[in-house]
């Protein structure tokens, strides 16, 4: 009894954990499905990688008839150790590969290991334990490879263990490389200033952004997001005189010095309800649909910055707040948020609601994955007088600063975007948005402007090559249409044009050669046609 208790015990319980992972594939088989042939069991033992058979009786499967199977049979329905499968039966009506039957084994031997341990050894008879004995001598090759297995597996686990991050967050990165160059006879007239019309000189440039994501989950369905962001990217508009030029990615130049920009927590309110804090670094772009899915992101997306998505979504950019999402999933989806520019400072004229801020609503359609449209508005109010932006960098100066130097400015904006579908390789997006604008202080207050844009997306999915996307943006950027300062009222109308072409090489590596074009910058007609060529290369891990 003592020695056969000993020999028991030499097969761990985490045998069968790991016998159940090597012999995956046999036990998801059908119940009524046999594997008698030798090839069969040959096949099953290369692709699970056992190791090298040694017997001639491995060959064998155990078939019902078999004395070992009726007596592990009578075993496992006396004592129920059926742990090792997946439909809670022992599957007496197959035959069993000789490694499936030493899961069924294992099982039986943890039970009785269990039984003795808790002192209930009595229910075990002697015939059972001289049954198990046998049967463990006799499959003693197929146990031993398998405690070969487990030790593998445990250091192997042991040293994810001791190497790993975190429980809780994993880290997802992306590292653009970008070479670009503008090009073009002279840098656009920003404020109807012949003077300003020098020549344009530019060198291509060869920069790159960084960013690294840490994703944490505390209750499997809520995220804290930390990003460090770092780059050496400069802004096109410095060469070519305008905005309109810029690229989709450029960030302020941090000389590669790596900076926390981005702290967020989301969580599910109820089944219906989403609700994202951010800390700094709110977008609403990140936070709500912006109905662009081809040309959005800004690695690896459109080229340009304008291309991206409607500027509505760039109001209370880089600020402090909190996003709700109604029903995120459905076919009507409501989102509202607030977000403050200067939440963090405690000085006069600002704070989380008496600086600069922006109140958002959108109600978005979503009534086939065909067809998406949606409606927003954003209420915004900007009172840094010498740094007013009302579209993020995009659009003419006068669009982005209506009233000049000096003017606090509110404006409302009104916005409606939109994609279809047609089918699962061709994707057509746009957009359209319509700002009023008028000035809170300064000698101009009370001075109201219009401000309009558009612009059309289309994407053709898996062109030349499966995962390949072939870009197509045009539209009119941001434009003073009426002012009633009529020295900064845009006269004539821009158009940006843009082609591009992402080239998936593998899961993780993207080249997106493309050329930017902006016709009549600044909304201008006497200032040349800018071009800019850019090839970027983007990794994701």
């Amino acid at each position: 009894m003592t020695k056969l208790f000993w020999n028991a015990l030499k097969v761990s319980p985490v045998v069968f954990a790991a016998t159940l992972l090597a012999t995956n594939s046999v036990l998801a088989a059908e119940a009524n499905e046999p594997a008698t042939s030798v090839a069969q069991l040959t096949q099953a033992s290369q692709s699970q990688d056992i190791g090298q058979v040694t017997s001639v009786s491995q060959f064998s499967d155990v078939q019902p008839t078999d004395w070992a199977f009726q007596a592990l049979q009578s075993l496992v329905e006396r004592y129920g150790c059926i742990a090792g499968y997946p439909n809670g039966t022992y599957r007496g009506n197959r035959a069993l590969t000789r490694y499936e039957f030493a899961a069924g084994l294992n099982a039986c031997l943890d039970r009785v290991n269990e039984l003795i341990a808790t002192a209930t050894a009595d229910l075990v008879t002697k015939q059972d334990l001289a049954t198990l004995q046998r049967l463990q001598e006799e499959f003693s090759a197929e146990l031993a490879t398998l405690r070969g297995r487990v030790d593998a597996l445990e250091a192997r686990t042991a040293e994810l263990e001791a190497n790993q991050f975190s429980t809780t967050t994993k880290l997802v990165g992306e590292a653009i490389f970008v070479g670009s160059q503008v090009f073009g006879d002279t840098r656009a007239d920003t404020d109807n200033n012949p003077n300003n019309n020098a020549d344009l000189q530019s060198n291509t440039t060869f920069s790159n952004r960084v960013r690294l994501n840490l994703y944490s989950s505390f209750t499997g369905k809520d995220q804290l997001q930390i990003r460090l962001n770092s780059g050496n990217l400069v802004s096109n508009a410095g060469v070519s005189g305008t905005n309109m030029t810029r690229l989709g990615f450029d960030v302020s130049d941090t000389t590669n010095a790596v900076a926390i920009d981005k702290v967020n927590y989301a969580f599910n309110f109820s089944d219906a309800i989403r609700v994202k804090v951010d800390a700094t670094g709110g977008e609403l772009y990140e936070n709500v649909n912006t109905f662009n899915p081809d040309f959005a992101s800004s690695g690896r997306g459109a080229l340009s910055r304008y291309g991206r998505f409607s500027p509505i979504y760039r109001q209370g950019q880089g600020g402090a707040g909190v996003t709700v999402t109604v029903n995120p999933t459905g076919p009507l989806t409501l989102s509202a948020a607030y977000l403050g520019n200067t939440a963090n400072n405690p000085n006069d004229d600002n704070g989380l609601f008496n600086g600069a801020n922006t109140i958002f609503g959108q109600v978005a359609f979503k009534p086939s994955s065909k067809f998406n449209v949606a409606f927003a508005y954003a209420r915004t109010y900007q009172n840094s007088p010498n740094n007013i932006n009302l579209f993020g960098s995009t659009g003419s100066g006068f669009a982005n600063s209506p009233f000049g130097n000096g003017n606090a400015v509110s404006a409302n904006n009104y916005g409606i975007q939109a994609s279809f579908q047609p089918s699962s390789k061709f994707t057509i997006g746009g957009w359209a948005g319509y700002t009023t604008a008028t000035s809170e202080s300064g000698p101009n207050k009370g001075r109201d402007a219009d401000i309009w844009y558009w612009a059309a997306s289309l994407g053709l999915k898996d062109f030349g090559r499966e995962g390949n996307v072939l870009g197509v943006i045009f539209g009119q950027p941001p434009k003073v249409t009426s002012n009633d300062i009529s020295a900064r009222e845009d006269n004539d109308t821009s158009y940006h044009l843009e082609g591009l072409y992402k080239i998936q090489l593998t899961d993780n590596i993207q080249v997106t050669p493309g050329l930017l074009v902006i016709f009549n910058p600044e909304h201008n007609d006497n200032n040349d046609t800018v071009y800019v060529g850019t090839l970027r290369t983007t990794f994701t891990f």
